[in-house]
């Protein structure tokens, strides 16, 4: 019984998820968070993360402890000629320890420095979100726009049938020509493969927006559709308004500042190498020496004591020392190395200040792009709408005019599809519009997800 529950709810779960319809939210955050540039990205910045943490540890003093042990064996000269054997063993150890106590700063200013990568890096990440979003509310309003299609494509397919069916009829009885029957009944296939077209235009929308996603399951993928307004409002803002909220929110924009500043900082560290440092040591240590030989070290002939070799306990702490040391590193002459270095340094600024301005033109241009698009989208969404009106009302006449046999079913054809393709103009400028103004808003800080 345990296995059928199981059973039943992983179909229930499955189900679930084949019913879900995401919203643009959804897909956004989705996309942003499992994104492979936007991940990779995010390696880049815990490198910087740990190149900040490696400079903050240069405050810190280094620590180095060493043990050695050695051993020889054989024959050796003393100092009157005499030979004899010297067999030992000899063990040291150290403990060593140093610090910079001066550097003109440099410590300090390569950890600025490395904050400041670290925040380009994360900016970086920003943008690459940014880029994502973009492509996901294009590609998923472009669904929005091919289901609002399809409608239009239903409807046409419901009034063909209606006007198939009234053809057959009227043929049947003999009121109407069999001409009529087969106009009526080809008009109805058109829009059949038209709507079928729209189906398939969905699908296709549906698939790319899934591939953005990097869904897996693609099959069952929809969105949510979102309410969206008959008519319009035109843009209000001048396009330097949007401009100047363009620079202070788009990440680009702040990521070259920072790195105008990690620049400025590499000429100061590159500076600080006409400095001379300061370096302070100390350190501790200690060696056993063991004769294999004899342990006797001596006698006093006097007394005839004789004197045996300490055990290794005593020795190190016989031979107990400390060191202290400050040393002064005083740069002279490196063959003019450090002063073409700095130059280097400010050529890598002015790389940078010249990659700021490249980024303000393009983002500029983004914007006057997006302005002209959502203005221009605003008056073909209003021209059709005109157009839709008069569509529509030509289509009311000749549908009269049908009925009442006045005209043909050619004419009602060539009306009714004029009125269906004014209708998906409409549509197409009203997402088209809508598109642009989010894109503009979203460059002016306003995310992309705002009320929908």
């Amino acid at each position: 019984m345990k296995k059928y529950f199981s059973i039943l709810f992983l179909a229930l779960f499955a189900l679930a998820f084949s019913q879900k319809k995401w919203t643009l939210r959804e897909c956004v955050d989705y996309a942003v968070k499992n994104n492979l540039q936007v991940i990779n990205n995010q390696y880049n910045a815990d490198i910087q993360s740990k190149n900040l943490a490696m400079a903050k540890n240069n405050y810190l003093p280094s620590v180095t402890g060493s043990v050695s042990n050695s051993a020889s064996f054989g024959q050796t000269q003393g100092f009157s000629g005499s030979i004899g054997r010297n067999d030992n063993f000899n063990n040291n150890a150290n403990v060593n320890a140093n610090i910079q106590v001066y550097n003109g700063g440099r410590i300090k200013k390569t950890a600025e420095k490395s904050q400041f990568d670290l925040d380009a890096s994360l900016l970086d990440t920003e943008k690459t979100k940014n880029d994502i979003s973009v492509q996901v509310a294009q590609y998923y309003l472009q669904v929005l726009l091919n289901k609002e299609v399809k409608k239009i494509t239903d409807e046409s397919v419901a009034n063909a049938e209606k006007i198939l069916n009234r053809a057959k009829a009227t043929t049947e009885v003999g009121t109407t020509a069999k001409t009529v029957e087969a106009e009526a009944s080809a008009s109805f296939a058109r829009e059949k493969q038209k709507q079928k077209s729209a189906e398939i235009d969905i699908e296709r929308a549906l698939f790319n927006l899934a591939m953005i996603l990097q869904l897996k399951d693609f099959q069952n993928f929809d969105v949510q559709e979102f309410p969206l307004p008959d008519m319009l409002s035109t843009p209000l803002n001048s396009t330097d308004s949007f401009i100047e909220k363009a620079y202070d929110n788009q990440p680009q924009i702040k990521a070259a500042e920072t790195r105008i500043l990690s620049a400025q900082k590499q000429v100061e560290i590159t500076k600080t190498q006409f400095l001379p440092t300061v370096t302070a040591s100390a350190g501790i240590s200690s060696f056993y020496y063991n004769n294999l030989t004899t342990d006797i070290t001596g006698a006093n002939t006097t007394t005839g004591q004789i004197f045996y070799e300490n055990n290794f306990a005593k020795q190190y702490k016989d031979n107990f020392g400390q060191n202290l040391g400050l040393s002064v590193n005083i740069p002279i002459f490196n063959k003019g190395n450090t002063k073409l270095q700095v130059e280097q340094a400010k050529i890598s600024e002015n790389i940078a200040k010249n990659t700021l301005d490249q980024q303000k033109q393009s983002v500029r241009q983004d914007v006057q792009k997006a302005y002209f698009d959502a203005n221009a989208n605003y008056e073909n969404f209003m021209a059709a709408v005109e157009a839709e009106k008069s569509t529509k009302l030509a289509l009311e006449f000749a549908e009269k005019s049908y009925e009442a046999g006045r005209s043909t079913i050619y004419d009602l054809n060539n009306a009714r599809n004029n009125y269906v393709n004014a209708q998906s103009t409409v549509s197409q400028a009203k997402y088209n519009y809508i598109f642009s103004m989010k894109l503009l808003n979203f460059y002016a800080g306003i995310p992309l997800t705002e009320n929908l």
